[in-house]
């Protein structure tokens, strides 16, 4: 998809990727200039409530626990 830019900077976010990213009026979009690249990306209202559930399965609690261990064993050396 190809947008044009204004003389005042401005472009227009194609219809069909503000209906999947879900990009409404007041949205807040994070540009990222990676040297190389421009990278859009639309910041979730409600971040918190946008990352919930995301690390589920990640077994987070034993991985922190083995951590632990490995850094006492190492610590002891």
């Amino acid at each position: 998809m190809k947008t044009a830019v204004t003389k005042r900077g401005q472009t227009v976010i194609p219809a069909e990727l503000r209906r999947k990213y879900r990009i409404d009026e007041g949205a807040t979009l994070e540009w990222i200039d990676t040297g190389m690249e421009i990278r859009v990306i639309p910041m979730p209202q409600d971040l918190i409530q946008a990352l919930r559930g995301s690390a589920k399965g990640e077994k987070l609690t034993e991985k922190l626990l083995r951590t632990r261990r490995e850094d006492k064993i190492r610590e002891k050396r």
